[in-house]
C-alpha cells in the first residue's frame, strides 16, 4: 500500500536533515543507556550544534 501525498504518518520535520548520518564509537554499554534517555536524538543534535557554534572553519 503506497503512502498518500502529504501524509502525516511517520517522520516529518520542518528542518530537513543531511542524508548522511554522523557515526561515532562509544564505550560498551553507552548506546543502551543513551537510548533510554527521553528525546535523546533531539537533545544530542542540540548538544552538537552547541559544540560547533564557535568554530570558525565550518
Amino acid at each position: 500500500m503506497p503512502f498518500r501525498k502529504n501524509h502525516k504518518l511517520g517522520f516529518t520535520s520542518d528542518k530537513p536533515f543531511d542524508k548522511d548520518p554522523v557515526c561515532f564509537k562509544v564505550a560498551p554499554g553507552v548506546k543502551d543507556k543513551l537510548k533510554a534517555v527521553p528525546d535523546w536524538q533531539k537533545r544530542l543534535r542540540e548538544l552538537v550544534d552547541e559544540l560547533i557554534k564557535d568554530v570558525n572553519n565550518c
